[in-house]
Order: C-alpha cells, then sequence, then structure tokens
C-alpha cells in the first residue's frame, strides 16, 4: 500500500474544509417515494406549458369574438351608407320633384337635402356607438394571467 506523506494528507483536508471549495462526495439519497427535484421541475414545466397554451386559445377565442362585433358594426355601417345613397339619389328625386310643384325647383331640392342629412347622421351616430362597444383588449385573458403570476409567484397558497 502505498503511503501518503503527512504534509500532502493535511493539504488535501485543508482543500475539503476551505469555504466555497468542498470537494466531499454526494450523498446519495434513497428512494424516498417523492419525486426529484428534476420530476419537479419537469411537471411545473409541463403546467406552465399547458397554462401558456391555454391562455393563448382563450385570448383567440376572446379576439374572434370581438372581431365578430367589430364586423357586424361595420356591416350595419356600410349597410347604412349603401341603402342611404340610394334613398338618397332616388327619393331625393321624387320629393324634389313633387315639391317643385309647390315652390321653386332649387328650394325643394335644398330641403330634400337637409332630411337626408340628418337621416344619415342619425345613422353614423348610432354606428359610431355601436363600434364604440367593442372591446378588442382581451379581458379574460388578462384576468387570468394575474391570476397565473399570482400563482407562479406563491403556488402553495
Amino acid at each position: 500500500m502505498a503511503t501518503i506523506h503527512p504534509d500532502r494528507a493535511a493539504s488535501v483536508r485543508d482543500r475539503r474544509t476551505r469555504p466555497g471549495r468542498s470537494v466531499e462526495p454526494a450523498s446519495v439519497e434513497q428512494s424516498t417515494g417523492e419525486p426529484s427535484v428534476g420530476e419537479l421541475v419537469g411537471e411545473i414545466s409541463k403546467d406552465v406549458s399547458r397554462l401558456v397554451q391555454e391562455e393563448i386559445q382563450l385570448a383567440k377565442a376572446e379576439m374572434k369574438e370581438e372581431a365578430t362585433k367589430a364586423g357586424k358594426a361595420s356591416g350595419m355601417l356600410a349597410g347604412a351608407g349603401y341603402a342611404g345613397h340610394f334613398v338618397l339619389l332616388l327619393g331625393s328625386l321624387t320629393v324634389v320633384f313633387a315639391l317643385a310643384n309647390v315652390m321653386d325647383w332649387a328650394w325643394a331640392a335644398l330641403i330634400v337635402t337637409a332630411v337626408w342629412a340628418v337621416v344619415g347622421s342619425v345613422l353614423f351616430v348610432r354606428g359610431r356607438k355601436q363600434m364604440r362597444k367593442v372591446n378588442l383588449k382581451p379581458e379574460q385573458t388578462v384576468e387570468t394571467l394575474k391570476e397565473d403570476a399570482r400563482w407562479v409567484r406563491n403556488p402553495t397558497s
């Protein structure tokens, strides 16, 4: 058997006990039925991944719902404009001709124009009011993300 010089043995002992330079052999834990740190980190990783996917799906659903509302409101505004255009053209000519029998052509045309301006204004205001109800911010997703952040900070509560 080889012998170790006493000074060399002391040097090895000093290295083992110096702060920050521990060379003690790692203890081997026996299986106690509890999951290891690696398994716990893996489970947390899976949970976070699933949570993010669910939040993305919720955000998509909310955005689709709000886009549908915006589409309907836009359709109403476009329909109002299109119908208003035809009514303005055809109906105005009819009324102008009818009023021209009672008054001057210019006054008849001005009266008809003012009536359709009021109708168009009412349609515009209603469409704009409907458009303001559209909320593009996914409120439920924001709230659940806040809850998730609180849970991540303190998962045992």
